[in-house]
């Protein structure tokens, strides 16, 4: 017979903790040298399509030139376009769109809560769902989201 903590150990992870797993393996890519997010997009359980955030394809990375928004010193939640990279959500979905993959009542998996301009994105994607590991300053995003009708939720 097992022990409590045996069976605590083997426990299979919840589908949302599985989920989210895989997203903070999908961030150790991450070019950024301020946050590393990573994000995927699930739907019947399969995952469609993962992103994680930094400079386009062959557009040199942060590491190599610097951080643009760490010399112009921009706060965390402002000024996003004033970035050489691309967000993990902005990713994701330009992933699903370049193989034409339909993300049309989907989830959204992500380590951190989306911005204001990738909610606008997430929105008209057709994303039912958002779950979250971490927060993000922007509450102008949650209110969007929720608006749409978007449910989020934070797991973990």
């Amino acid at each position: 017979m097992k022990t409590e903590s045996k069976m605590k150990k083997d426990a299979r992870p919840s589908w949302d903790e599985y989920f989210l797993e895989i997203a903070g393996i999908v961030c150790k890519r991450s070019t950024c040298l301020r946050r590393k997010v990573g994000a995927l997009i699930v739907k019947g359980r399969r995952i469609l399509a993962t992103g994680y955030n930094g400079t386009p394809s062959g557009i040199k990375h942060c590491a190599e030139v610097g951080c643009l928004r760490t010399r112009l010193n921009i706060p965390s939640g402002q000024r996003h376009e004033l970035c050489n990279g691309l967000h993990a959500e902005q990713n994701v979905l330009l992933q699903a769109a370049l193989y034409g993959i339909s993300l049309r009542e989907s989830s959204l998996y992500v380590t951190h809560q989306p911005c204001i301009i990738c909610a606008k994105m997430i929105i008209n994607a057709g994303i039912t769902e958002v779950v979250i590991a971490g927060e993000y300053p922007d509450e102008m995003a949650r209110r969007f989201l929720d608006e749409a009708g978007i449910k989020v939720r934070r797991v973990g």
